[in-house]
């Protein structure tokens, strides 16, 4: 009897602890939701705000007289489209060779039997800790003719060596006996890499597909470093610019006859840039939980 009453007051003990454990993990996590979803609702509603509700409401998630001013009037400058376009250009093709690029050097330094293996991977890892710094890498931007080009905001970063080395243990996690039946079959290294290995590896390709476009639309420092041509700035110099400076004066083509609200266009311009990754982030994000394996080998 006793043994059963000490159960019982362990079991309702448990059960009244794990509640509060999860009713104080729900409140953190709410908390912690609202830090970073609320200054996102703010802007967004202030994009669509006049200048005198923004300037007399010091915060407000809905405004009360909806305006489109601010996005007819970016979207009527050329110089606007022009950064949004390169920026989705070199997003995009930016991303495809990054990737390329990370998977195929990840690829064969998965092979334990791979002469130099080991003195590569040290050389990756020293660049880990160790980086060459702004000026030198400024200086091989240049001498490589690179000053001015799209490519200098693509190539100087074409492998991050932390996803290498994530993709290289997620490589050699993979069945070697699915590579050593291609083989058989006839299939050489590259037909067993993009006709067995890659088809395998869509989760963890859409996962750092995210990651390096992701660091290539928010990238600021390399166009502020290799681009001085205006006419190629990106959608993230051009926001600096109109954030830190007078942002109807910092578009230079533009119909002079409307203005909108001074601080609605900042806002509208802060939407305009952070909404195309939030809108492709949802298609990717089933691959992240999705089983390395799952179809590709069945009982």
């Amino acid at each position: 009897m006793n043994s059963m009453k000490h159960k019982k007051l362990n079991t309702e003990y448990s059960t009244v602890g794990s509640r509060v454990f999860d009713a104080v993990n729900i409140a953190v996590l709410v908390g912690l939701a609202l830090i970073t979803i609320l200054p996102l609702l703010y802007v967004l509603a202030g994009s669509f705000a006049g200048e005198a509700e923004i300037s007399s409401r010091p915060f407000f998630l809905w405004p009360e007289t909806f305006v489109t001013e601010s996005y007819r009037y970016i979207f009527a400058t050329d110089a606007f489209v022009r950064a949004l376009l390169t920026t989705v250009v070199v997003t995009a093709v930016g991303t495809v060779v990054q990737v390329l690029l990370t998977f195929t050097m990840a690829y064969p330094l998965a092979k334990r039997y791979l002469p130099g293996r080991a003195l590569v991977l040290n050389l990756i890892i020293f660049t880990l800790v160790f980086t060459g710094g702004m000026i030198p890498t400024y200086l091989v931007v240049r001498d490589l003719g690179l000053l001015d080009s799209y490519w200098a905001l693509i190539l100087p970063l074409a492998i991050n060596p932390f996803y290498l080395i994530i993709v290289k243990s997620f490589f050699q996690e993979l069945p070697q006996a699915l590579e050593e039946a291609a083989r058989i079959d006839g299939c050489n290294e590259m037909g067993v890499f993009f006709k067995i290995v890659l088809p395998l590896s869509k989760p963890i390709i859409a996962t750092f597909s995210l990651f390096y476009a992701v660091g290539i639309w928010n990238d600021y420092m390399s166009p502020l470093l290799y681009i001085s041509d205006p006419d190629k700035w990106t959608l993230q110099i051009l926001v600096r610019q109109l954030i830190s400076t007078d942002a109807a004066n910092a578009l230079s083509q533009m119909d002079r006859t409307w203005v909108p609200p001074e601080q609605g266009l900042k806002f509208a311009v802060v939407v305009i840039a952070t909404l195309p990754i939030l809108f492709f982030y949802p298609f990717l994000q089933k691959h992240f939980t999705k089983g390395v394996l799952i179809g590709s080998v069945k009982e």
